[in-house]
This record gives structure tokens, C-alpha cells and sequence, in this order.
């Protein structure tokens, strides 16, 4: 019944956690959910004022602009100029995207030909290969290793599938990991992308999650950068907008016309009202983001303390909202995340999730209270791990 793309892909992580989940909640038990990065504070109220004001001109109900709005491009392009010091064109070098998930899905479409393939990092979010099989192309995958501060390492790739690459996904700060990359390091990227012709796609939906003093770089400030690649910005995990779906592309501006003409022939753009709120959100007061890392903080601090009494080694993280921690001796990925599951309460996601090489691991997210982050560290304490 189902194409063959269907078939060959297995079940989505975070479904998969979900339905597991429900089945615990089922039999009564208090669960503590630590698994998906879902913020639990609500959107700011200046940004959900503005979208109620919105929703109610009726300019709104019509048909957005497949590219987005102007005005919403633009608001997109002075934060890249305020906050990361980027020149953008925010009538060519801007897109709006239906959420960065819907972007990273449609990208492969524009560059990637069956038989091509894309260099995918692992572990990773699961859409960068999976869009690449959608596409036709072949996932090369770059280990992300801990001896390597999980970085790629780019003199590893076979030569014969780096003949064949068209495209490359990175994402730092990095889900699942919570790594961090220099400039350097984007420096290595843009010499190593022009040398193989290669696209580089630089999902920084985590960019404002930072903690320490840690301010995350562009990849895109980096001498070179505007040649060969795009950065995706979400604000799902920004302004706890996850929900309204809603983020943007910058960069090389034929890079962004291919992935906008993939985008106005599979969907329609962004609801303006969104649209709008995402302008509020971009040019206001960011103090509404200071305030989410300062209770996130917090949340890390919590967590890392009690996972470190309980005996793992676990080094905290500057960026994201995911604490990445090695499982117990004894235990893989995924028999330690049904264990918490089963004999704690606790939902937390298996590494193995995100790609062969997260296996070891598991990840948490810094989404519920202290409260509830130190009962859960009291319930593994009881585990005897």
C-alpha cells in the first residue's frame, strides 16, 4: 500500500516515545516527561497581543506570500544584524520557513538528484537524513564522537561519497548533544565546501539558548560563509513559540531561491498573523529570552548536580536545553530509557534515537520545573544504578 520511501523508514523517535508514554500515564503513574524539546512556560504575552490583534484584520485571512512578508523579512534581518552582526538583503537573502523542521525537509528537494548524496551528521535530529531519503539522495553519515567534542571530522568521509555530495547539515549549538563550534571550526566548514562544491546548511534553531556568559556564533559571520551556505533560525524554542510554527533562512541568495521555489510548490507560506507576532517577538525587547536561560540554567544546574551523585559523568552543557549523559554500565541506550520509563516514571530519549553513533546515551530535556527535575533525580537515585 505504502511507497517504498514509507516502508524504509522507521518509526519516528518522538511518536514512538509518545505512545510509550501514554501507555505508562495509562496505568496511572505520575510521569515526568524529560524527552521531547517542548518548552513548558507559554509564549510571552506581548507576542501572543499581537497575534490576537492580527487574526482579527481581515488582511490576514487571505493567502500569505510564499517567501513570507516583507516586513516579517525584514524584522528577520535586523535581528541577524543586531544580534549576530550578519548583512542581510531581506529581499533575497531572507525566507520564511513553515517552522525550520518544514525547511531542513524541503531543502534536499532543491539540490539533492537520486543517487547524490548529503553529508548528515550522527546522532542528529532524524529529518536531515530523512529528507535526504524523501529527495532520493544517499545519507553519508559524520560520526559525532565525544573525543571530538562531537564534531565532524571531514578527512573521514570515503572519498568515493564525497565525490557524490551536493549538501552538508551541521547544527551547532547541537541537538542532541548540546556541542558547541567555533569559528574555527566554520572556518574549516567553508574552506572544506568550497573545495568539494558542496551546500552547507547551518540549522542554528538553538542559537539564543545559552548559558555561562556563551554567546553562539553564525556560521555565516565567517569570511566565505555567504558563498556556500544558508542559516536556519527558528523561533519555536526562542520565544517557547513551538506550536506556532514559524522560523526563517538566511543566506546565499540562489541557495534561498531554490529553497523557495521547492516551498511555492508544495505549500502556501506562513499565516501572516504568525507572521506578524514573529515581527513583535523579532524587534522587541529580548529580555522575555534572557528570562527563559536564566529558569533553564537553573533547570541545568538541578539536573547535572543529581546525575552526577547518582554516578554519571555528565558535563554541563553552555548551549540548548538538553543535557547529554552517558547511560549506566551495563545498559544501552534504549534498555536504560525503558527502565526509567518503567521503574521511574521518567521520560527520557534513548541516543541510539538520533543515529547509531548516539548509542551510550541519553538525553534530557531542561523542560519541566526544578521541582519536578529534582524528583525525578530522586526517583533514579532509588534505581541503585
Amino acid at each position: 500500500m505504502y511507497s517504498d520511501r514509507i516502508n524504509s523508514l522507521p518509526p519516528y523517535l518522538f511518536a514512538t516515545i509518545d505512545e510509550a508514554k501514554a501507555a505508562i500515564k495509562a496505568k496511572g503513574v505520575d510521569v515526568i516527561d524529560l524527552g521531547v524539546g517542548d518548552p513548558d512556560q507559554p509564549t510571552p504575552d506581548h507576542i501572543v497581543d499581537s497575534m490576537c490583534e492580527a487574526v482579527r484584520m481581515p488582511e490576514t485571512h487571505t493567502y500569505p506570500s510564499y517567501t513570507g512578508m516583507m516586513s516579517f523579512r525584514k524584522a528577520s534581518a535586523d535581528w541577524c544584524k543586531e544580534a549576530r552582526g550578519l548583512e542581510l538583503d531581506p529581499a533575497s537573502e531572507v525566507l520564511t520557513m513553515i517552522g525550520s523542521k518544514e525547511g531542513v525537509a524541503h531543502i534536499p528537494l532543491a539540490f539533492i538528484n537520486p543517487g547524490d548524496v548529503a553529508l548528515c551528521p550522527d546522532p542528529a535530529y532524524p529529518v536531515y537524513k530523512i529528507g535526504t531519503q524523501f529527495a532520493g539522495g544517499e545519507p553519508c553519515i559524520m560520526p559525532l564522537l565525544e573525543e571530538n567534542n562531537f564534531l565532524p571530522d571531514f578527512d573521514a568521509i570515503p572519498k568515493d561519497k564525497l565525490e557524490k555530495a551536493k549538501l552538508m547539515f551541521l547544527n551547532y549549538p547541537n541537538n542532541p548533544t548540546s556541542a558547541i563550534a567555533d569559528k574555527k571550526f566554520f572556518e574549516e566548514v567553508v574552506q572544506f565546501a568550497k573545495d568539494n562544491d558542496i551546500v552547507v546548511i547551518h540549522d542554528n534553531a538553538y542559537s539564543e539558548m545559552t548559558y555561562d556568559g556563551y554567546q553562539a556564533p553564525s556560521f555565516l559571520s565567517v569570511d566565505g560563509a555567504m558563498d556556500v551556505g544558508i542559516e536556519l533560525y527558528s523561533l519555536s524554542k526562542t520565544y517557547n513559540m513551538t506550536g506556532w510554527r514559524l522560523a526563517f533562512a538566511v543566506g546565499n541568495k540562489d541557495i534561498i531561491a531554490g529553497v523557495g521555489k521547492v516551498k511555492s510548490n508544495v505549500d502556501s507560506g506562513a499565516f501572516d498573523a504568525i507572521q506578524m507576532a514573529g515581527i513583535t517577538a523579532l524587534s522587541s525587547s529580548q529580555q522575555c529570552v534572557a528570562d527563559m536561560n536564566t529558569i533553564y540554567e537553573e533547570r541545568r544546574d538541578a539536573l547535572l548536580k543529581g546525575l552526577n551523585e547518582i554516578g554519571l559523568d555528565v558535563k554541563a552543557p553552555k548551549a540548548t536545553f538538553y543535557v547529554w549523559a552517558p547511560v549506566p554500565e551495563g545498559y544501552d541506550s534504549m534498555g536504560f530509557a525503558k527502565l526509567l520509563l518503567e521503574e521511574a516514571g521518567i521520560v527520557a530519549t534513548p541516543g541510539v534515537g538520533f543515529g547509531t553513533y548516539g548509542e551510550g546515551y541519553i538525553r534530557f530535556a531542561l523542560t519541566r520545573s526544578v521541582e519536578r527535575i529534582n524528583e525525578a533525580v530522586e526517583r533514579m537515585s532509588k534505581l541503585n544504578l
